[in-house]
Formats: structure tokens, C-alpha cells, sequence
């Protein structure tokens, strides 16, 4: 069996007094998608910076394909690729003069450098707009060209914080596509999410961790599992009548339902429930649309595990530029903030 391509034991960080990482650890296999999920302040984000070699550990071991983050910082860099939570483009520069400039940044010779930012802009959907300048671009656009510069390098392992923030569902969905094809292709990504169902749909592995401390681990099908039981669900016909299903719900389950836009739903234990559920909804003459059983989504899940629900991240701003800086040149790092 081949060593992952991601290991972490015990990593400790602290700012001041702000124990940040309180020993987590996880690992995740080559050519996989691994979610990083927790609410704010949890320590995802010091957690990538970190393994990005943007940060110093207080202690604890990880390892990037087998190197060392702190005793071989150099070597890890030229493995990995980092897209951050902001686009880390030259918005006066175009799409292919950006690409081709990192290229060169890595040490390409200029018509190699050339050659890989049309063969990323083509592969990413930008080629048609490959000599604009970026700051005309969408913000979709932009996301796909700064996660084109951090593949520039062909990193074997992509650090992806949050990527998708902010983009419209079109946009994001364009994103997850390449994100799994990039699996497909062998590359393990490490992915931080505020959107539980983005690590639903692309990961193989997902992490919880609440400050610091990892609170649970497995795929997203065995978080859902830890939430207890399935969930029945509710639509009336009649959105007036939300609050008195919710009532009914908690009322025969015991626990407190949660309303959706035009839904409510309760954790059940008992799948029989549904049978009582059914009977009262009639008895009370409520009409629904549509009354059954289901798993619980992973949003769910995490609100079990943690007792809230996800919240994004203060952003780390240029992380991504900091990488690239430092992949090229080793003493770059000293203007890392």
C-alpha cells in the first residue's frame, strides 16, 4: 500500500495566548479529494497555510509525499500548488500573460511557459479570452484562471481554500467539474468548503475540526450516518402551514425541527414515526405536497457533530500569491505577511 500523499499527526499552532491547531491529524491518499470542513475559526485555513510551508507549526509532524514541511520546505513547494480564498491575478496583466509570467516565475523557458498557459487556458475554458486583460473578466473567469496558476507548476498535491466562494451556481459548477477531473488525472486535493454540499459532491474523505481539534473523520455517506438515523420530511401545500408541521414534528419526536424555504424536517431514530406523522398531518387537516424518509445531508451531519452549522472563515488574503513567490524564490518568503 503506497503512503499518502497528505500526513498529519499532532499539528499544534498558536498565535499569542489563541491555541489555533490543538494536535489534529488526517492523511489522505494519492489521486483523492480530502474536505476540511469547520466553522469560523476552527483553524482550516492556518492549517493550509501551514502545510503550504506559509507557516511555521508550534510542533507536530506532516509530510507531502513524503517530504517534510519544515525540514524540506523547498522541496514540498515544488510539489504542491495553492488557490486561496482570492484571486491571485494581475488584473492589468491578460490571462495568458499572467499564466505565461508564473511559468516563467517557476523557472520555464518562455516558449515552454507560453505553451502551458495556452494549453491551461484551453483546458479551463478561457483560451477565447486568453489576451484580454483579467480585469475584464467575471469572477468565474478569474476563478478558473487562478486555479489554472497554481497547476502551472503540475503540482501532484492542490491546496484549494475555499475556492468557490462568492461564484454563482453556474460558475461553481464549472469548478467542481474541474476539481474532479483533476482527481481523475492523480492529483490529491486538499479542499477547505463553507459549502457542504460542494464536499459532498467531490470528496472521497472529509475532516471535521472545531477549534483546533479534529471532532470526526470519514467519508461524507459515514458523516451522514453519525447524525442518527434518517429524517423525515415535510412539504405542505401551504407555506402558512410550516410552523404548526414543525410544531407537530417536535412535538412527535421530541427533538426541535428545522424549516427549510418551504420544508421542514427532524432528525428520526424510529423510521415507524413517519406512519404517526402521516396520521397527525391528517388529523389536523394539514394538505402536504410531500411527507417521507430520507438520510440526513451532510449539512445536517456537521450540525450534529459540532452543534452549529458551518460559518466561513475570516479570509487569508494572498496566500496564493506567497506560494508562487516562494516556490520560485527561495528567499521570498521573507515578505510573506
Amino acid at each position: 500500500m503506497s503512503p499518502p500523499a497528505i500526513a498529519v499527526t499532532g499539528l499544534t499552532k498558536s498565535f499569542g495566548r489563541t491555541r489555533v491547531l490543538n494536535g489534529i491529524g488526517f492523511a489522505a491518499a494519492e489521486g483523492t479529494v480530502l474536505a476540511l470542513l469547520g466553522p469560523n475559526g476552527a483553524g482550516k485555513t492556518t492549517a493550509v497555510r501551514i502545510l503550504c510551508t506559509l507557516l511555521r507549526p508550534d510542533g507536530g509532524h506532516a509530510e507531502i509525499l513524503g517530504r517534510d514541511i519544515v525540514r524540506e520546505p523547498q522541496q514540498v513547494r515544488s510539489l504542491i500548488g495553492l488557490t486561496g480564498q482570492y484571486a491571485a491575478v494581475d488584473d492589468m496583466l491578460s490571462g495568458r500573460e499572467n499564466l505565461s509570467m508564473i511559468g516563467r516565475l517557476l523557472g520555464q523557458h518562455a516558449k515552454a511557459a507560453r505553451r502551458r498557459a495556452d494549453d491551461l487556458l484551453a483546458a479551463f475554458d478561457l483560451a477565447g479570452s486568453a489576451g484580454q486583460t483579467v480585469k475584464a473578466y467575471s469572477g468565474g473567469m478569474r476563478r478558473r484562471l487562478d486555479l489554472a496558476a497554481s497547476l502551472v507548476g503540475e503540482p501532484r498535491v492542490l491546496f484549494l481554500d475555499e475556492p468557490t466562494t462568492g461564484l454563482d451556481p453556474a460558475s461553481r459548477g464549472q469548478l467542481w467539474d474541474l476539481i474532479s477531473g483533476l482527481a481523475v488525472q492523480g492529483t490529491t486535493v486538499l479542499l477547505t468548503t463553507q459549502y457542504l454540499e460542494e464536499a459532498d459532491r467531490l470528496a472521497s474523505q472529509a475532516v471535521v475540526i472545531d477549534h483546533g481539534r479534529v471532532l470526526a473523520e470519514g467519508s461524507p455517506a459515514e458523516l451522514k450516518e453519525r447524525s442518527g438515523g434518517q429524517v423525515i420530511e415535510v412539504r405542505p401545500v401551504r407555506r402558512d402551514d410550516l410552523p404548526a408541521v414543525m410544531r407537530l414534528l417536535a412535538d412527535l419526536t421530541g427533538t426541535p425541527a428545522s424549516a427549510g424555504r418551504d420544508t421542514a424536517a427532524v432528525p428520526a431514530a424510529d423510521p415507524g414515526l413517519l406512519g404517526a406523522v402521516v396520521a397527525r398531518l391528517g388529523a389536523e387537516h394539514i394538505e402536504v405536497s410531500q411527507v417521507g424518509l430520507r438520510l440526513p445531508s451532510l449539512d445536517e451531519a456537521f450540525l450534529t457533530i459540532t452543534g452549529h452549522h458551518v460559518v466561513t472563515e475570516a479570509p487569508a488574503r494572498q496566500t496564493s500569491q506567497e506560494l508562487r513567490c516562494q516556490a520560485a524564490t527561495p528567499d521570498c518568503g521573507r515578505f510573506s505577511r
